[in-house]
């Protein structure tokens, strides 16, 4: 029997115990089973440790795990690793691998032939006990766990003590709150009564947490110090540092802590030398920490455990629990959100995005209800609208021009009546003024939303973070390097071949990345032309099936030919944008990998870049090509631009573009919204978690009694989606918030479908964070980061191309134009014959006439085609006449004047909102003032205290020195000489 004082971790009173060895005593057959020694036991020590929520004594909180693949003997099974306490791990320089250890695997039979051995994982078993010896000397606490449900499947349990605790936060500066507290400024007079109504009003609609009620009083937060811990509230140290910011802590040490040996080489000969030569490297330069352990399979998953199960009749209450009533149910759709609940359990960092989240979507409503008005106001007028009732009037006659060659014949314009009336709802006056107002939505929802951000870093003790984060990295680097960035090194390092170089310099340089940035570079160009090239094959086939659908006897199918070919391209638009989506998101994450940054901070931003730049061309060139190029470039009768030389370039219908432009948004709008940000976000998790379950369950050893046995905490964790980041979260809203922004001047109804997508999305994230992943590690931010710079520049693009959509795409311009230049009654009357040029079907080239000329009846001479040229009995004929160019002038003075106004009106929304409150600032004031005043005090006590000691010791030298001076007269006096 051997004890390792060095690395024991028990308590005091607990050292005493001996930890034997129970496979040997299993092998000598004094326990008999394993169902034996369960059933002996009067308490279930599962229930005890709260069911993996703490160690085997119950009294230690399991703050972070590690999980391992392991081989094992299925014929020999014990409970080893279930009643060994902390000191299972020493570290490996201590220990003779020769020596088994206390419950550390399955001892071989005595006699039994020996199993062959596996170099590669008998090389990452020494790596697990040189790593988990360095975290026991951090100062950790940890225990096994092997006899599992999920076979194959190791488990560490780790514990900080309060002292690594204490010491962690001090060192990462963690703000935590004092014993003083002080009172919030309350608004007074009109303000105060105006705010208690609003809370009545809204106190329905908050969720029953406690930590989203309003605060009079607030605790001063100071950054931890061991040397001022008579400043905090200690009282209750258990509940001092919260599970997320002990987790927090444990993961720092996890990626501080370093592995830099492994025990075997892989090879024979010359390739155990390299593999020597590869070890002394690693020495010297390979660190291996968590990061890297767990890219190369070491452990297999590292995760923080949720605080308990969120549903049953018999759970017990916890944050999780209360995350999932008030927050994650679909129920409560109408209530706020418990953000300082989110920001307690996930994080800052999550809090923020839920946070932004929640302001985005109560910013939705009232643009959705401006929308709803422009698009009722339309309805209203659309009666009222002259051009669309001179399109649908039967008397004018109007003969129109072929729309493909050959096949397709003359139509009547009032065919079109529909589309003209319906193009109306969102071609109108009103669409301007709700251009002008998404504009200005967009600037003050930034504002709304930097005031608000400030607010939280009130409440979440964050105003001081950036001043921190310039001091921190001289003691400790927040970001880590990655584990590929080390191996990329590593390699560069072996491939040195001067010997007097230090390898701990080596780093990448961008000779070594060009490769990777060519390739990227390329990759992105190649598939932004395939994202072009398969928008031009949806016009070809929208052109082509325009003419099959033309030669069709039925007059109906020939009457719907726009709505059919529209839809049905829109639909292959949306399902080709969808899967580019995801092959795009891969792309980039391949392409992000290939650079190997160094750190995680710089992969998100590279990730982000890319992916943002690829999802935005896929999502937006179907739209851009119908907003600003279709029927531009068409050419004219007699005189077509083709395609191939074989297809004919698309029309807009006589009442313009716009009307398509308002259905391929709001057709791709929704189907994303609906199949790839909702379905996908619920099926892809659960059938993920179907299929592991099912992995599990065939991996999972045949014993019944241990399979209905109740899971521990970590095992179901373990069964959960890791978590991938808040990147694909951010990217469907910033896509949204683009289909909201960028084109709401062709559907004004945008606003409002985002908005009951919004309220769902909430919900489904919060449960899919709740109940589907893993918990992930806290992480402290004070704001949303690159994707505010990526919002604001979608909102400032947003300006330019609304001015484009209404200049161009819409008839608002040339409307304007005819009522105050050419009309001559002041009224709209005439305006559809003056937008359209006449030709003469004479001039039409050879093979391009229509097959049936009298289709309509009649012999047709001049038809008519929506364009500004001259007619053909015109001495310059065919010829762009004057009106377009001053329909042109007045588009391109209307783009200068729209985009300078608004974005002038869009700062100076910018200018006068401020981005802190006035009583937030006043709150942050009185804070600095309150801390100072806090340190004076203590300073003056000190220097009392002080004084009150000198006092003491002068009082008490006082009665010696009289004795002395007494002594001193009543001693004999000796004269000079006297000896």
């Amino acid at each position: 029997m051997r004890v390792h004082e060095k690395y024991s971790t028990l308590p005091a009173e607990d050292r005493r115990v001996h930890i034997i060895n129970i496979c040997a005593i299993e092998d000598i057959g004094y326990l008999p089973s394993e169902g034996t020694l369960l059933n002996s036991l009067s308490v279930d020590p599962d229930a005890e440790c709260k069911y993996g929520l703490y160690f085997r004594d119950g009294k230690r909180k399991v703050d972070y795990i590690l999980v391992y693949h392991h081989k094992r003997s299925s014929g020999s099974r014990t409970l080893a690793r279930r009643v060994q306490h902390s000191d299972t791990v020493p570290a490996a320089r201590s220990i003779k691998q020769d020596q088994p250890l206390p419950g550390k695997g399955t001892p071989v039979e005595a006699g039994g032939p020996e199993p062959p051995m596996d170099y590669h994982e008998d090389d990452k078993r020494f790596r697990r006990e040189e790593y988990e010896g360095n975290l026991l000397e951090a100062g950790l606490e940890l225990e096994h766990d092997e006899d599992t449900k999920i076979h194959g499947i190791g488990f560490v349990k780790i514990h900080a003590p309060w002292n690594v605790l204490c010491r962690e936060a001090e060192f990462l500066k963690l703000k935590m709150p004092t014993k003083k507290m002080y009172h919030i400024n309350e608004t007074r007079g009109l303000l105060k009564k105006i705010n208690s109504v609003l809370q009545k009003i809204t106190d329905p609609i908050q969720p029953r947490v406690a930590e989203h009620r309003p605060q009079a009083t607030k605790r001063l937060s100071y950054p931890f110090s061991r040397e001022k811990q008579h400043l905090f509230d200690l009282s209750d140290k258990d509940s001092f540092f919260d599970s997320k910011t002990r987790s927090t802590i444990v993961y720092e040490i996890l990626k501080r802590t370093t592995c830099t040996k492994a025990k075997y080489s892989m090879g024979e000969g010359e390739e155990r030398k390299k593999d020597s030569a590869l070890l002394n490297k690693r020495r010297k330069c390979g660190k291996y920490g968590i990061t890297s352990l767990l890219a190369n399979g070491v452990y297999s998953a590292a995760y923080p455990l949720h605080d308990g199960d969120y549903e049953g009749e018999n759970t017990e209450f916890n944050d999780r629990k209360l995350l999932y009533e008030e927050w994650a149910s679909y129920g409560v759709f109408y209530k706020y959100q418990p953000i300082d609940l989110v920001r307690k359990y996930f994080g800052e960092k999550i809090g923020l995005y839920f946070a932004w989240l929640g302001v985005y979507t109560q910013m939705l409503i009232p643009a959705s209800i401006v929308g709803i008005i422009v698009f009722l106001y339309g309805c209203a007028t659309v009666d009222e609208n002259i051009p669309s009732m001179e399109m649908c009037d039967q008397r004018h006659n109007i003969t129109m021009c072929p729309l493909c060659d050959k096949t397709c014949s003359y139509w009547k314009m009032s065919s079109a009546c529909a589309t003209a009336r319906a193009s109306h709802l969102f071609d109108n006056p009103a669409t301007v003024f709700f251009s002008v107002f998404m504009a200005l939505w967009a600037a003050t929802f930034m504002e709304h939303w930097k005031r608000k951000q400030m607010r939280l870093n009130y409440r979440w003790d964050l105003t001081g973070f950036e001043e921190e984060e310039v001091i921190r990295p001289r003691l400790l680097p927040q970001d880590h390097p990655r584990a590929e960035y080390e191996a990329r090194v590593l390699k560069k390092s072996l491939r040195k071949e001067s010997k007097s170089k230090e390898t701990d310099k080596v780093k990448l340089t961008w000779r070594d990345r060009f490769p990777a940035y060519f390739t990227s570079l390329v990759s992105i160009i190649f598939m932004i032309a395939v994202t072009f090239a398969i928008v031009l094959g949806v016009i070809i086939y929208r052109i082509s099936t325009a003419a099959a659908l033309a030669m069709n006897s039925s007059p109906s199918v020939r009457s719907n030919i726009r709505v059919t070919v529209t839809a049905t391209a829109v639909i292959i638009n949306l399902v080709v944008i969808i899967l580019l989506d995801e092959v795009y998101g891969c792309i980039a994450r391949w392409l992000t990998k290939i650079e190997v940054p160094k750190t995680e901070k710089s992969f998100e931003e590279r990730l982000i870049f890319k992916a943002f730049l690829l999802k935005f061309v896929n999502s937006y060139t179907p739209i851009f090509y119908v907003a600003f190029f279709k029927g531009r470039f068409v050419g004219r009768p007699g005189d077509y631009v083709y395609i191939f030389h074989s297809f004919r370039m698309e029309e807009c219908a006589p009442g313009g573009c716009l009307m398509e432009l308002c259905i391929q948004l709001s057709i791709i709008m929704l189907g994303k919204q609906l199949i790839q940000n909702n379905l996908f976000e619920i099926g892809i998790p659960k059938m993920k978690k179907f299929f592991r379950y099912l992995k599990l369950k065939r991996r999972s050893p045949p014993d019944h009694e241990e399979y209905v046995k109740k899971k521990q905490r970590y095992e179901v964790d373990y069964t959960l989606e890791p978590f991938a980041g808040l990147t694909p979260e951010y990217m469907e809203m910033i896509i949204q918030f683009g289909f909201v922004t960028l084109f709401v001047a062709s559907f004004p109804l945008a606003p409002l479908f985002a908005l009951l997508n919004n309220i769902i999305e909430i919900r489904l994230d919060a449960k899919k964070f709740v109940t589907e992943l893993r918990r992930p590690v806290a992480v402290r931010a004070k704001d949303i980061g690159i994707w505010y710079n990526i919002l604001r520049g979608v909102g400032k693009l947003a300006v330019i191309i609304n001015a484009f959509v209404i200049s161009f795409t819409s008839d608002f311009i040339p409307r304007l134009v005819y009522l105050y230049m050419y009309s001559e009654n002041g009224t709209m009357h005439g305006f559809v014959n003056h937008t359209l040029s006449s030709f003469n079907v004479s001039d039409f080239q050879n093979g391009t006439a229509p097959n049936d000329p009298l289709d309509l009846g009649y012999e047709v001479h001049i038809c008519r085609y929506k364009d500004y040229r001259e007619p053909p009995w015109s001495e310059n004929k065919y010829d762009i006449s004057k009106d377009f160019w001053a329909v042109l002038a007045a588009r391109l003075a209307f783009v200068i004047v729209f985009q300078n106004l608004v974005m002038f009106m869009s700062d100076f929304v910018d200018w006068v909102i401020p981005d802190i409150p006035k009583d937030i600032s006043q709150q942050i004031h009185k804070e600095k003032v309150l801390m100072v005043e806090l340190f004076m005090r203590e300073e003056q006590g000190k220097q009392q205290l002080l004084e009150t000691w000198m006092e003491k010791d002068r009082k008490r030298d006082e009665p010696c020195n009289n004795h002395s001076a007494k002594a001193g007269l009543d001693s004999p006096t000796f004269h000079g000489g006297a000896l």
